[in-house]
């Protein structure tokens, strides 16, 4: 199975790193945490948004983002609304980590300058300043996934009122 990486540098809001934690867990994603963050990890706002999810988790904690670095080769996405290119135009290879940056400041700018082609951007109206930190990681998470055809993902439901058989020959008639 191709791995995704979740990086999040020094998130600053305990409930949207348990909301991202969550979307990890449930996609199978890895989590990488840098800090300094605006919390601690047993901050009961961050558990309680992802809590029942917890062991799923994947996650690693850095101290710095020179840690990150030195440990990780990429290949990297830079989140920012400041890139020329959307999150969609690139394909995004296995191993690949999507970085985003705290929710107040985003990503320093000194690397989003050492890498442009590596910037990508999530398409907004002119005066939306920026999507939540939880719903752009859920966007590029989900973007990579459908690039990828969702592997191991669960990709059906099931109504209440059908029973098993009936959801396997609607999956037969779908392809």
């Amino acid at each position: 199975m191709p791995q995704l990486n979740i990086v999040l540098v020094e998130p600053e809001i305990p409930q949207n790193t348990g909301n991202i934690a969550r979307t990890c867990a449930a996609t199978g994603a890895r989590l990488h945490l840098v800090g300094p963050m605006g919390f601690t990890i047993d901050d009961k706002k961050l558990k309680r948004a992802g809590l029942d999810y917890w062991h799923l988790l994947d996650i690693t904690y850095y101290p710095s983002l020179d840690a990150f670095f030195a440990e990780h080769s990429g290949p990297f996405y830079f989140f920012t609304t400041k890139a020329r290119k959307t999150h969609s135009s690139v394909s995004y290879p296995d191993g690949v980590y999507l970085v985003f940056g705290k929710e107040t400041k985003g990503l320093p700018e000194e690397l989003l300058l050492k890498h442009p082609e590596e910037c990508v951007r999530i398409p907004m109206i002119d005066s939306a300043r920026s999507l939540n930190l939880s719903n752009s990681v859920a966007v590029g998470v989900y973007e990579t996934l459908r690039q990828w055809n969702y592997p191991a993902l669960q990709n059906f439901g099931q109504l209440h009122n059908y029973t098993w058989e009936d959801s396997l020959e609607i999956e037969k008639e779908n392809g």
